[in-house]
């Protein structure tokens, strides 16, 4: 399939890719890399292409912005973001919020504008699906007042983890303090 003209949605995926590089000009690589997974014919939001495909993941701090909440993924062992495939859903903020809702039985939760972060990671072979990329858009959402979470069943568990802790515990995933590190550079 290849597509002729670029979707609304993908113009504005590329223009919030070129505000995060200038913002982040050190990750300037990592941005090229997504803009070109983006411009490729195949459907990149897809999870069945697994040349690399998009996901969606958010930052869910609380009202205070001093915590955030984290998956003990089920898959992957590892305490995550919360998080998950695009299928399909080419404004990435909308799969983020998505996600964040699915994964943590929250509600009004609401989403930040613009990008927050970019992660380019490699996913290990898992029952059937070969090993694969992900590019994974992160976005900050904010919880509403009510900030008991439901585990769901992608989950071995759920907690919220002081952001300052997490900015330098060598034991957090490399994502996740750089993600801490960010909030907390922004003053929150």
């Amino acid at each position: 399939m290849i597509r002729m003209e670029r979707s609304r949605m993908d113009v504005e995926l590329d223009a919030a890719l070129a505000d995060y590089a200038a913002r982040w000009p050190e990750e300037a690589a990592t941005v090229a890399l997504f803009r070109v997974l983006l411009a490729d014919a195949e459907n990149p939001f897809r999870r069945e292409r697994l040349a690399g495909h998009f996901t969606a993941s958010c930052w869910l701090v609380d009202q205070a912005g001093r915590r955030v909440l984290l998956t003990h993924h089920r898959k992957l062992g590892l305490w995550l973001q919360l998080g998950g495939h695009a299928d399909g859903q080419r404004e990435l903020h909308l799969a983020a919020l998505r996600e964040a809702e699915e994964e943590s039985g929250l509600s009004s939760l609401r989403v930040e504008d613009g990008i927050y972060d970019l992660d380019r990671h490699w996913i290990p072979e898992h029952k059937s699906v070969p090993a694969h990329w992900h590019y994974d858009v992160r976005y900050v959402v904010h919880a509403g007042g009510d900030e008991a979470y439901t585990v769901s069943e992608e989950s071995l568990d759920l907690a919220w983890r002081g952001i300052e802790e997490l900015a330098v515990d060598a034991a957090t995933d490399v994502s996740v303090r750089r993600m801490a590190r960010k909030w907390l550079a922004r003053g929150a």
